[in-house]
């Protein structure tokens, strides 16, 4: 086996740096690496490009985390929180609508029809007149972090200049600044206006969310079932998008795959060294990202979701049992391509019927002529002893060409 392994080894890399069996000089072997390195980039580069294609969860329901928050927050705040957000995250100048509707621009896939309308809710709330209560709010609010900061301040030095008085401290040798009767003072008088201040950003909030279009944007927020479709279609679309992701990505590097297999295979028979060396790198190169991404797949894509579901159901928290059935899923899968390889693709037996009858090297599928115990391009023997004749027959065949008594090929 090991023998076998160190042979497929050796073809591997005489093909990867030998013109027609004879070895690339160190400047034709920089500059084929190089060529190498370029044309990965730019393969993984399109991968990435192509893996977007099509919308992801997120931007096909770009409403579906808003409203999830807005289910899940218990402040008592929350609706002026939600309405607030038309604000804070506007894409300006542009309206929500537009800029939904943007990102199918060059896409596959379509915005979901309720998160456009809820577009439409926010951008109605988003009036001058509006912004200039979110304003109001957003200064009377920061009026009073900055109070509510100062009397921490105050209350330390209040606390201090107490302990000095017990102590019996002549105030002339105090630290503080503030004596404690004036501190008392003004921390009354500002508790007082942060009072003010909170009715006031109070009655602001419940003037705001009373408005007709922000009333009628939490009644739309409260629709189950607009949102409950969304739901259902944001999970469904997290389960597929990896699965399609990969789909585009195999999409993009199948085509390249077979246009340099097919290109290595007429130049390895015609002899077109270069052709033959150039083509088999960009096969190898467009392979890697294939492997990279048939495992990524495995790790987040359907089979795994699937997988992480059952287990999820049957044993609760034992995710971990993911990987358990990976180890045994992963070697059995290896497997059973190994043995088809083996037995219908690569088989040795179906190969060498197939060159016998073009006249080709068992071994390297050169061309040579029939007399021709050994291949000059490889070396490789062609023939082998009859186990019933004794006379020279073709190797990997059922049958003596000589005789016709069957060979026994295992």
């Amino acid at each position: 086996m090991f023998a076998r392994v160190r042979r497929l080894l050796n073809r591997f890399f005489n093909r990867s740096r030998t013109i027609n069996n004879e070895p690339l000089n160190k400047v034709s072997l920089i500059v084929l690496i190089l060529v190498d390195l370029f044309i990965l980039f730019n393969v993984f580069s399109g991968l990435n490009d192509i893996s977007g294609w099509h919308l992801a969860p997120a931007q096909a329901y770009p409403c579906y985390s808003d409203w999830k928050n807005y289910q899940t927050e218990t402040k008592k705040d929350k609706e002026y929180d939600v309405i607030n957000n038309a604000f804070t995250s506007s894409p300006n100048p542009s309206s929500f609508r537009q800029s939904y509707q943007q990102t199918e621009v060059g896409h596959l896939g379509n915005v979901s029809e309720t998160c456009l309308k809820y577009a439409d809710y926010q951008d109605k709330i988003k009036t001058s007149e509006n912004q200039k209560t979110v304003n109001l709010i957003d200064q009377k609010e920061n009026k009073v972090s900055s109070i509510e900061s100062n009397n921490r301040k105050i209350r330390a030095q209040y606390d201090s200049t107490l302990l000095e008085k017990l102590a019996g401290q002549a105030p002339g040798q105090s630290i503080n600044q503030v004596a404690a009767e004036k501190a008392k003072q003004e921390l009354d008088q500002n508790n007082r206006t942060i009072s003010t201040l909170k009715t006031e950003t109070s009655a602001l909030k419940t003037q705001l969310i009373a408005k007709p279009e922000s009333a009628s944007f939490i009644a739309f927020l409260n629709d189950r079932q607009s949102f409950g479709d969304v739901e259902k279609g944001y999970q469904q679309a997290s389960f597929w998008y990896p699965s399609l992701q990969f789909a585009f990505q195999a999409l993009f590097l199948l085509p390249l795959i077979a246009v340099a297999w097919f290109v290595y295979r007429f130049a390895h028979r015609k002899g077109y060294g270069l052709i033959a060396l150039i083509s088999w790198h960009l096969l190898v190169i467009f392979f890697i990202p294939l492997i990279f991404k048939v495992f990524e797949f495995l790790q987040v894509g359907a089979l795994f979701e699937f997988l992480f579901s059952i287990i999820s159901t049957l044993f609760g928290g034992l995710l971990f049992l993911i990987n358990y059935v990976y180890i045994l899923l992963i070697p059995l899968v290896g497997f059973g391509i190994i043995k088809f390889f083996q037995k219908f693709a690569f088989n040795p037996k179906n190969q060498a019927a197939t060159r016998v009858q073009k006249s080709e090297c068992l071994q390297c599928a050169r061309k040579i002529r029939q007399q021709d115990s050994h291949c000059p391009h490889c070396g490789y023997a062609q023939y082998a002893e009859c186990l019933n004749c004794h006379d020279l027959t073709y190797k990997n065949l059922p049958y003596c060409k000589q005789c016709g008594q069957s060979q026994n090929l295992t």
